[in-house]
């Protein structure tokens, strides 16, 4: 093989390797800036693209995912003077490669530089005590700010934390003995009113039991008044039974005397008694008459013979004993 087969072997394999070096792909979620003889031409998403030789070129590979930039600590001076060393965390994306590329010189340069002196006009608003206890506030405004500007890069802050806020050791110093000191005054006033409850508790808890007390002493006076009525009204109801009962037993008795004697004086007319046998029953009549409790009685004159034949009955019985 001569000088002109090597010539034309090595030409093809240039041919190959510029025709391969032609084809680009894009990756994912990243956007090629296209130049053709140095002036924009167009951007190239995610797939295969073909190069034009020797006239197109990848002028900047712009990524569109979203990026952290961690930018070194910023000296800042708040209101009242104070001095102090703030780190900021950018987060943000391009959502425009051909402004990103040809937008600013160095993107990077320009949000630190930028978000620096943002923080400083931010902070120089606030005094110390806001700018420790106004964080949120603080990177709203810085991500509002920062946004706004860089839309014109072609850049998307989305959002700005204050990572570190570090005030000069004496302000440390002196915000740990403010802070020792409140914990203390908190603690004392915690005690005080563990203390205050306390005491409510055992108030009311010794009040709770006087009024317990004094509410079964009442229910036992009530018990006993109760239990001292019913036994009233049950002995008043024993008594007005007795009492019945005995006025029911006299006249029952009362009615039987009277009936005896009704039929005793039915019997004696039925019988027809002579004169003795009468004489005979008024003996008998004025003996329970004169049985000592009557200081005068009257001896009817019919019955006055046969008083004086007891007597002298009586007496020849008393001698013939002796």
């Amino acid at each position: 093989m001569g000088i002109g087969g090597y010539i034309i072997i090595a030409l093809i394999i240039f041919a190959l390797i510029v025709m391969i070096r032609c084809i680009v792909i894009v990756p994912q979620a990243h956007v090629y800036v296209v130049e053709s003889l140095g002036t924009f031409k167009c951007e190239w998403t995610t797939g295969p693209h073909l190069l034009v030789p020797f006239f197109d070129r990848v002028a900047r590979k712009v990524s569109l995912k979203e990026r952290v930039v961690d930018f070194k600590p910023q000296q800042v001076i708040t209101k009242d003077n104070v001095t102090m060393q703030i780190d900021t965390v950018v987060f943000f994306q391009v959502t425009d490669a051909k402004q990103y590329t040809y937008g600013i010189e160095n993107p990077m340069m320009a949000i630190e530089n930028f978000t620096a002196t943002t923080l400083r006009n931010i902070i120089g608003e606030l005094e110390l005590d806001a700018t420790l206890t106004s964080r949120d506030t603080i990177n709203n405004k810085i991500t509002a700010i920062l946004d706004e500007e860089t839309d014109r890069w072609g850049i998307k802050v989305i959002r700005v934390e204050l990572k570190n806020i570090l005030p000069p050791r004496e302000i440390q110093e002196s915000m740990e003995k403010q802070m020792k000191a409140e914990r203390e005054r908190r603690e004392k006033i915690l005690q005080a009113e563990g203390e205050k409850k306390s005491q409510v508790l055992v108030a009311e808890a010794e009040k709770e039991s006087k009024i317990l007390r004094a509410e079964a002493e009442k229910e036992a006076e009530i018990l006993r008044a109760e239990a001292e009525k019913q036994a009233t009204i049950l002995r008043a109801d024993a008594a007005r039974e007795q009492k019945i009962r005995e006025a029911d037993g006299e006249a029952k008795a009362i009615e039987l005397v009277q009936q005896a004697l009704a039929d005793s004086l039915v019997k004696l007319n039925q019988a027809n008694p002579n004169d003795a046998v009468l004489r005979l029953k008024a003996y008998e009549a004025f003996t329970k008459a004169a049985d000592g409790k009557a200081t005068k009685i009257i001896i009817p004159s019919e019955i006055q013979g046969l008083a004086g034949l007891a007597a002298g009955i009586k007496a020849v019985a008393e001698s013939d004993k002796k």
